[in-house]
């Protein structure tokens, strides 16, 4: 099973769980108005208990159903449409999951017109929110809003983390001959396309600065199987993979250079009105100025020492030792090395 999938299928247990609960509030709910001064009381037969069953039933069976269709179909084959849209998709969709469920309470209920609508409202607010829960996760990347909503790094913490800047060669001549429109397209498409290399590889996509791409792992699941490394000849593939579609729309095949490093960082919420997790230090700068050097020494992928010596290269790879080089702006001397595929 492939990393998006295993996260799809996250997203849809989570749902299940999220509706169920929410059947639940809703038949304790129901509850306590039938038990109110005003109220003409539950009809013969009703328990709580039954009630509770029934909603937290119909919950997990929307949730199979509409969740599903919300994970595994509209945001994967609208993930490129605006927000707006999809939830216009949404909405009609579970037009028809939500007479279901309440053809479900009508066999219950007997066929209450009113309990009819305020059911409808009630769950078309649930997955409305469900799916603005979603796009906010997918703005965010995946567990990154978890992060912020329970305040992991409302204190900046120091983690260990492996970056790796990846750049688009000869970006600004294809954007000379493509035109801003259209190189703006292209970037669209690289980045949707490369996303499942990165994530297969336990990648998080920390940035997109202009052509450029910053990807961060957690340090052990970086150096795991060297997935870090892994990950640029992932993508170097899958694009190879899509040839023909690039030729044929942008009359190229898109190319990156790398820069990996690792090191300490400090990682923290930053901002009021745009509030984002952040990384901080020495890292990420040393990490820019290595991807720089890949033209300098004509080499797709510049590792430094520091990483080269966590990782466990196998026989897949081959290294080239390129010296002690000192980087622009930096005192020390660092050991660089070119890594290539058998």
């Amino acid at each position: 099973m492939n990393r998006q999938t295993q996260q799809k299928l996250q997203q849809l247990l989570i749902i299940i769980l999220a509706w169920m609960l929410t059947g639940v509030v809703i038949a304790v709910f129901e509850d306590l108005v039938l038990h109110t001064r005003n109220s003409l009381g539950p009809v013969p037969g009703y328990t709580l208990i039954s009630s509770i069953i029934l909603n937290a039933v119909i919950g997990l069976f929307g949730a199979l159903l509409g969740g599903s269709l919300l994970v595994f179909f509209v945001n994967v084959k609208y993930n490129d449409k605006p927000y707006g849209y999809t939830l216009l998709i949404v909405a009609g969709s579970f037009l028809g999951v939500i007479l279901i469920v309440n053809e479900i309470l009508s066999l219950y209920e007997l066929g209450d017109s009113k309990r009819f609508l305020k059911n409808g409202l009630v769950w078309a607010i649930v997955v409305s929110i469900t799916q603005l829960l979603l796009q906010i996760n997918s703005k965010f990347g995946q567990g990154i809003f978890w992060d912020i909503i329970r305040g992991k790094y409302n204190t900046p913490k120091e983690e260990s983390r492996i970056f790796m800047f990846l750049d688009l060669n000869s970006s600004t001549s294809i954007a000379e001959s493509l035109g801003d429109k259209k190189y703006h397209e292209l970037l669209k498409d690289i980045f949707i396309d490369i996303t499942n290399p990165i994530l297969e590889n336990r990648g998080e996509i920390y940035q997109y600065v202009g052509d450029e791409v910053v990807i961060a792992w957690r340090y052990d699941e970086g150096l795991r199987n060297n997935k870090c490394i892994n990950c640029f000849f992932d993508i170097k593939t899958h694009l190879l993979l899509l040839r023909d579609k690039y030729i044929g729309k942008y009359g190229l095949l898109p190319a990156f250079k790398a820069g990996i490093h690792c090191g300490k960082i400090i990682a923290g919420e930053v901002g009021i009105i745009k509030r984002d997790i952040t990384y901080s230090g020495d890292v990420l700068n040393t990490t820019s100025r290595i991807q720089n050097m890949c033209k300098e020494f004509n080499q797709e992928m510049l590792v430094s020492i520091a990483l080269i010596e966590e990782l466990q290269l196998t026989d897949h790879y081959t290294t080239q030792m390129l010296g002690a080089i000192k980087l622009r702006g930096k005192e020390k001397e660092m050991q660089l090395v070119a890594v290539k595929p058998v």
